[in-house]
């Protein structure tokens, strides 16, 4: 196949969005003394709000919840199971996690040397699902800009991964055909399955081989396997 263009999530893909989460809430855990208020394991704590947060952003994605309501209820849920049952010290927590998790610098091993080399033979794009202020500092704190031609964010296309409405957005924007576009991410619901109903090939990046015989054109467990794909 004869690809021009090379469509990448951006959170556990090529930002790695787990280690950002554990720096940030490290710092916050110790700002807003989580400990003297009852939160005795820090591990925990941050073990139980990833699993909120996954049940968050599937409401949000199914359109059940607004963005406004997810940025803090999931840090509501969390604390409150340690029977802090304050709205505004989540919204206080959340606020702060908003503004400095996207500062960090987290990506995953090999990224600059994958996109330096496919951006002397592709043109690349950015589609994600996160939030646009957050995806956009996120990226320049990573020199990341420089890459990519388009970022097509779910906010600003009007539709979520898989919905086809944010590929064939994403496609339009970058003046792309399917026939002639591959899609890398992460996850296999939102971004391989998302993309091939669209008639785009797919990479899956699962570096933890998290999906057993996945149906998809190529599956990598590093970054660096791009290098023989494309």
């Amino acid at each position: 196949m004869s690809y021009k263009h090379v469509f990448f999530d951006l959170d556990r893909t090529l930002y790695d969005f787990d280690k950002s989460t554990r720096i940030t809430f490290q710092e916050l855990y110790k700002k807003f003394r989580l400990k003297e208020n009852g939160v005795d394991s820090f591990e925990d704590f941050l073990e139980l709000y990833k699993k909120n947060n996954v049940a968050m952003w599937e409401r949000y994605r199914n359109g059940e919840i607004t963005k406004k309501f997810l940025n803090v209820e999931r840090f509501f849920v969390t604390l409150l199971q340690y029977r802090i049952n304050d709205r505004a010290f989540a919204g206080r927590f959340a606020a702060d996690y908003i503004r400095l998790s996207p500062q960090n610098e987290a990506l995953y091993p090999n990224v600059h040397e994958v996109l330096s080399y496919l951006r002397g033979k592709y043109t690349l794009h950015i589609i994600t699902n996160g939030f646009e202020e957050v995806q956009g500092v996120k990226m320049k704190s990573n020199n990341l800009d420089d890459y990519f031609k388009t970022v097509t964010t779910s906010e600003e296309a009007g539709a979520k991964k898989p919905n086809p409405k944010i590929f064939n957005y994403a496609l339009k924007k970058a003046g792309a055909t399917a026939a002639e576009s591959i899609m890398i991410g992460d996850d296999y619901e939102v971004d391989i399955l998302g993309a091939k109903e669209v008639g785009l090939d797919q990479i899956l990046f699962a570096p933890n081989g998290s999906v057993e015989n996945p149906d998809c054109t190529h599956r990598i467990k590093d970054l660096l396997e791009i290098k023989s794909i494309l």
